[in-house]
């Protein structure tokens, strides 16, 4: 059984972070355009604080959760954007607040699970320790594209360990939601992390395998970058064809990003 504990620790870390970014921003800055098309710095901070939200309900009232499952499956090509757009016109001040409240609620919520326990999301059911993850890595990705609009650069840490955990765990699901079948084998992935530790997962003598940074990896995983633009190296043919595909998000296919020389 996981201990989630080193996660939400991370996930509160992460947070915090882009926390700093956001608030020493000056309010006229909120409105400046991210990568996502359509999306202003204030948008990802509302999805963010938005999805805080649908991760408590999930873990604290499944049915209320359900419900909200039912609106995502009445509307699936709207449903993410329109939960930006809610709160995305709100004050920064009051923006970033509502932001504080939830994601401390939710880790609060995420402390207090009980051993064992499995929660509803919109893809299999997840562990605290799970939902956590999921969590960091979409902090660290919105985060990405809040960092890109104001021009900073973010050093990496190695909390993009659970991101890179998590983009090898999607594997199976990146090949199912563009309707292809998973490879039989488990491939092997070799990350050079941020501090210069190895992170390898999957049989050594494994035939097909990826190579690479893991903070390109993690890019590629979230679909903050091409992957032409990223020193990944694939060996073998279904190793290749996943760098195209891959996804660590759930819900269908992303649109990804153009390689450098095509954006914009």
């Amino acid at each position: 059984m996981s201990d989630p504990t080193s996660v939400i620790d991370d996930l509160h870390e992460e947070s915090e972070e882009l926390d700093r970014l956001v608030a020493g921003a000056a309010s006229e800055r909120w409105a400046l355009a991210t990568p996502a098309p359509g999306w202003t710095v204030a948008h990802q901070i509302a999805h963010l604080a938005w999805t805080d939200r649908s991760a408590l309900l999930a873990v604290t009232d499944a049915h209320g959760f359900r419900a909200l499952v039912e609106r995502a499956l009445a509307a699936p090509g709207s449903f993410v954007d329109e939960g930006a757009e809610e709160a995305a016109g709100l004050p920064p001040a009051e923006l970033l607040a509502r932001w504080r409240a939830g994601r401390a609620a939710l880790e609060e919520a995420l402390r207090a699970a009980p051993p064992g326990a499995r929660f509803p999301w919109y893809g299999p059911h997840m562990s605290a320790a799970s939902m956590a993850t999921a969590r960091l890595m979409e902090t660290w990705a919105h985060g990405q594209d809040v960092a890109d609009a104001l021009g900073v650069v973010r050093l990496p840490t190695d909390r993009l360990r659970h991101v890179a955990w998590l983009g090898v765990r999607t594997r199976d699901f990146a090949y199912g939601v563009h309707g292809l079948t998973p490879p039989a084998d488990p491939f092997r992935v070799e990350l050079v992390a941020p501090s210069g530790d190895l992170w390898t997962y999957g049989p050594r003598d494994a035939p097909q395998r990826v190579t690479g940074p893991a903070l390109d990896f993690c890019r590629l995983v979230t679909q903050r970058a091409h992957r032409d633009d990223l020193a990944l190296r694939a060996d073998g043919p279904d190793a290749d064809r996943w760098l195209d595909i891959a996804q660590a998000f759930a819900g269908p296919p992303g649109g990804g990003r153009a390689p450098k020389g095509e954006a914009g």
